[in-house]
């Protein structure tokens, strides 16, 4: 791919500040930046480099004001972060630009199959699954019986899509994820114990995306189910049963046991864990490495700890905890005082 300034400046709807015919073929880090490349400088901690970047564009503020000679040629824009965003969408969108069925790839005669779509090597597509418009599954890829996949979705390399799974639109699924496994249900009994038969499925609807080597189990009965916009990061585990509101964002290691329901809108940092059976509140944001074991019924919230509660009591209660040998030493000396 190759691009005059004049070219990105019009996509940008920029102003160009030197060679309008200077061609960029690839995007990097103003720090890192190469001739032939374009990057943006919209962080003042970095103003330093556009002064010896070797980069042959950069995207700057409109606002900005050199202290010194600049080599490349600039595009002022009003956001140069948000201009660079834009770039980077377009380049992913070419380069993921992936059409046409390989001969190695096996799609049942059952299934129907939309238009446009894209099935790399060894890509399974087995009966009567349903796969929309525009649909790319990359080499590697399952997808079960009875499976329906949206239109504009993509399944990246390795992705196992368990019978009877439903994904909506526009949605992207990355590599290594599994959706609609068994959920982890047992019955004991004195001589051992009974595997519960799942007979679920798995609901996402559209524009969900889901990180790498994740894991959303099927319901026993019923569905589990991710609501329109949920974001998962990498490593995110979802038990049998369980719900997902809209556009709640669940970051690396997350753990959500069997049955709860989760509100819209909630943010969720790494290493949260949840136990099963719970219902949280919309709009509630839960801290990194806490761990919920009750219900949140009041909207908006934050919370820490292990177990998890209202993160200002919680920072104001973890100021003694530091304290605690010396409040104990300060005790035992008092009581050691009233006895002699």
């Amino acid at each position: 791919m190759e691009f005059s300034a004049k070219q990105i400046a019009g996509i940008l709807n920029g102003q160009i500040e030197g060679d309008a015919d200077v061609t960029i073929t690839k995007l990097s880090k103003i720090e890192e930046g190469v001739p032939g490349s374009i990057s943006f400088l919209a962080n003042p901690a970095y103003t330093h480099y556009i002064y010896d970047t070797k980069a042959s564009l950069v995207i700057v503020n409109k606002d900005f004001a050199p202290t010194a000679p600049i080599s490349a040629t600039l595009i002022r824009v009003d956001s140069a972060a948000a201009a660079f965003a834009k770039l980077l969408e377009m380049y992913n969108q070419v380069k993921l630009n992936k059409t046409g069925i390989s001969k190695q790839a096996y799609i049942s005669e059952s299934a129907k199959v939309g238009t446009n779509i894209y099935a790399g090597e060894f890509a399974v597509i087995c009966d009567n699954a349903v796969i929309g418009n525009n649909v790319k599954i990359y080499p590697q890829a399952y997808v079960g019986d009875n499976a329906v996949i949206g239109d504009n979705t993509t399944l990246f390399a390795g992705v196992k899509i368990y019978a009877d799974t439903v994904i909506g639109k526009d949605c992207i699924i990355h590599s290594g994820t599994v959706i609609g496994s068994d959920g982890f249900r047992f019955e004991p009994h004195p001589d051992g114990t009974q595997k519960v038969p799942q007979i679920g499925n798995v609901i996402i609807e559209d524009d969900v995306e889901i990180g790498a080597n994740c894991a959303i189990d099927r319901a026993t009965i019923g569905s589990t189910i991710l609501r329109k916009g949920v974001k998962f990061d990498n490593l995110v585990h979802i038990a049998h049963n369980v719900e997902i509101g809209e556009n709640s964002f669940l970051t690396a290691c997350n753990v959500v046991a069997g049955s709860t329901k989760i509100g819209k809108n909630c943010m969720f940092s790494g290493q949260v864990g949840i136990v099963g059976h719970l219902q949280i509140a919309d709009n509630t944001i839960v801290t990194a490495q806490s761990g919920i074991s009750k219900s949140i019924t009041k909207p908006g919230g934050v919370y820490m700890g292990s177990p998890a509660f209202d993160a200002n009591k919680y920072r104001k209660a973890f100021v003694h905890f530091r304290n605690l040998d010396s409040i104990v030493q300060r005790i035992d000396n008092l009581e050691k005082h009233n006895k002699g």
